[in-house]
């Protein structure tokens, strides 16, 4: 019984026609994990449309709960992990804190230092979001095995070491 091919298997096909010194291989890992990735990219703007979340509301909140409780940040430091100036941050902040899913609190010891705090209702937001995300991937998984899946984690992080300029161990799976 031959494999099932796919959109990738008739792309590659046509550029090893095109392209002699083509890797084959190498072409179809890059390129499923593009449409891997813009599927994933797609099911988040769905997943935050459908619940009322612009994507840089769910990064201030999502950065708010790394912090771990209290989920709280200074601005200076929320602006910096999410790669804002703070001027940029300050307006996105207002809209946010409107919403009821933050709050801006003055520093007990220092007034003058104010901290942003994931508010009950923030997190219930945020955790709903990741929740929904969270079912589409466990769907797209589903058509692994639980050691397959292993396996590709293990491949997968071998490829980020390698990108990140990290030392990744050469074994056989």
């Amino acid at each position: 019984m031959a494999e099932q091919q796919d959109t990738v298997d008739e792309q590659v096909a046509v550029w090893v026609r095109e392209l002699e010194n083509l890797d084959p291989v190498g072409e179809a890992i890059f390129m499923r994990l593009a449409v891997l990735g813009r599927q994933q990219t797609q099911r988040r703007r769905d997943v935050l449309e459908a619940g009322g979340l612009q994507h840089w509301q769910f990064k201030v909140l999502l950065m708010l709960r790394r912090a771990g409780p209290p989920y709280t940040q200074s601005p200076s430091r929320l602006a910096d992990l999410l790669g804002l100036t703070r001027g940029a941050l300050s307006a996105r902040l207002a809209a946010i804190e409107e919403a009821g899913w933050i709050v801006r609190e003055s520093d007990a010891g220092d007034r003058r230092r104010v901290h942003v705090r994931l508010t009950p209702a923030g997190n219930e937001t945020l955790v709903r979001h990741l929740g929904e995300e969270e079912r589409g991937e466990r769907a797209l998984l589903a058509a692994l095995t639980p050691a397959e899946r292993q396996v590709l984690a293990d491949l997968l992080r071998k490829m980020v070491l390698a990108a990140e300029g990290g030392e990744p161990t050469s074994s056989s799976c």
